[in-house]
């Protein structure tokens, strides 16, 4: 049996975040960060400055091609969300050298971007103060599979088939694996230092109310992996809402007739932002 601790730490020499995000999260550390730091250290890296103007003038932004520069844009945007745009620019190259086995990368990360759509629609949905960030923290949610399928692929693999039979992915993965796919996320999280909120809602997604302070962003992504599962398995949406817990559309003040809108909304943007994350293709 395995913790999550152990798993992570095996693949800390493969998967780390780039440099220049570092630098990123060290500046906004200080208390006297400023945006024209931020900016320049995003303008020492022509690549990384290249891909935030041109997610941030892309139609899904709305910008409509006016920023110019770095300094503009994280003067828009503001920290917190350049913070989280590089972030999310930044994940697909933390595990360029992770090759895990019995896992489709292409698929991995097409359902991973359609579940922070779908965080980010559910996030509007209940007037969420920053839907966007939800939209990373859908982004890295089943993160954890992937260090399970780098560091330990044929037991992640009996769970899956186990789950495949109709129990719970989350207790096969306990119970084979000895963790689940949240808590190695999590532990993910706090490795790579990203704010706490990350690790402490990527943790709780299977059981929101393990969420504390942040019950209701756990609840979200609890619910955008419900929409995820629908799409992946092909389901109808009245089936697939039936399958999440009614505590969850209780704490978010939804009806599960929204299913279907929050799974074809996340759907109309999914070729377009696939396209902005990872544009070297998948």
């Amino acid at each position: 049996m395995h913790s999550a601790q152990e798993l992570v730490s095996h693949i800390e020499s493969l998967a780390s975040l780039p440099s220049v995000y570092l630098r990123i999260q060290e500046a906004l550390d200080k208390e006297d960060c400023s945006m024209p730091e931020v900016a320049a250290i995003i303008a020492t890296d022509p690549a990384l400055t290249t891909r935030l103007l041109r997610v941030v003038n892309s139609a899904l932004y709305g910008y409509g091609g006016r920023i110019d520069s770095v300094n503009r844009a994280v003067t828009i945007l503001g920290l917190q969300n350049v913070h989280d745009l590089v972030l999310a620019m930044s994940v697909g190259n933390a595990f360029s050298n992770v090759q895990p086995q019995h896992l489709d990368m292409r698929r991995f990360w097409r359902c991973s971007v359609m579940c922070g759509l779908a965080a980010r629609e559910i996030g509007r949905r209940i007037e969420s103060p920053n839907p966007e960030r939800l939209l990373i923290l859908g982004l890295l949610a089943d993160i954890g599979h992937l260090v399970m399928y780098q560091t330990v692929p044929d037991l992640a693999l009996n769970a899956q088939v186990e789950a495949d039979a109709g129990r719970p992915l989350h207790l096969c993965e306990r119970q084979i694996v000895g963790c689940d796919h949240a808590e190695i996320g999590a532990t993910l999280m706090e490795h790579w230092r990203l704010p706490s909120c990350f690790a402490q809602i990527v943790g709780a997604q299977i059981d929101p109310r393990m969420g504390g302070h942040c019950v209701a962003e756990a609840t979200v992504l609890n619910l955008a992996m419900h929409v995820v599962s629908a799409d992946r398995h092909n389901e109808d949406n009245p089936q697939a809402a039936a399958r999440v817990d009614p505590v969850v559309w209780s704490e978010l003040g939804l009806q599960p007739d929204v299913f279907g809108e929050l799974r074809a909304l996340a759907e109309l943007d999914l070729v377009s932002y696939v396209a902005l994350l990872f544009p070297d293709g998948l």
